[in-house]
């Protein structure tokens, strides 16, 4: 499983633009290539990934966390230039036009053989789950959902041994003790209290971050 951070607000790889919001590509062997948010810019989304190697033809299916706009303000953007494709969003966003599907989810749902979403969580956000051969690999947008909850939904799917994303004001720390691996971005308030905690599992992001798994 590759995980390429596209858009984050901060850089990893020199050259990329940040801005406030978050979106990443999620690549296996055995699943469609997914688009995990859009950030807030289309012009920059799809700049980042030119310059990542990215096509956008490649990808299949895009799947959207939660309707605020640093996550979807790119996706207008990224959809007029590959129209054909699945995209799959919380039920509390509505009004998205343009490609080939738009599935609504509210519980939680299989997309693709391995491929999971934990359904839409108090309210607002889905996160996505992926089975790897190590576990489960958690990608969160922003984490607006207790955290609780969404460990505990996305470990009906598996044993969770890792979380990329967005964190919020996350600090019940002690559930992150039995991960393998955490990669906190974007809106994380408490980065510097996970790496002081977890030094030996906890790694930067940034866009054109690449996280292997």
């Amino acid at each position: 499983m590759k995980i390429t951070i596209i858009y984050d607000n901060e850089v990893y790889k020199e050259g990329l633009a940040a801005d406030w919001g978050f979106a990443c590509l999620v690549e296996t062997e055995n699943t469609p290539t997914i688009l995990f948010d859009t950030g807030a810019n289309g012009s920059m989304l799809l700049s980042n990934m030119q310059k990542l190697g990215i096509d956008h033809a490649s990808i299949e299916k895009v799947f959207i966390s939660h309707p605020h706009f640093d996550h979807i303000g790119g996706l207008s953007a990224f959809l007029n230039k590959k129209s054909d494709v699945q995209v799959y969003v919380p039920d509390s966003l509505r009004g998205v036009r343009g490609a080939r599907e738009v599935i609504s989810i509210s519980d939680p749902l299989e997309i693709h053989e391995n491929l999971f979403s934990t359904g839409q969580l108090d309210g607002i956000e889905q996160s996505m789950a992926v089975k790897t051969d190590k576990g489960i690999a958690l990608i969160v947008g922003c984490s607006h959902p207790k955290m609780a909850h969404i460990l505990d939904a996305a470990s009906q799917f598996g044993n969770v041994v890792a979380i990329i994303g967005g964190m919020h004001g996350f600090s019940e720390f002690e559930l992150f003790k039995n991960l393998e691996l955490i990669c906190p971005t974007h809106c994380t308030a408490h980065k510097a209290e996970l790496k002081s905690l977890y030094p030996d599992n906890c790694i930067e992001g940034g866009a054109g971050k690449i996280i292997n798994l």
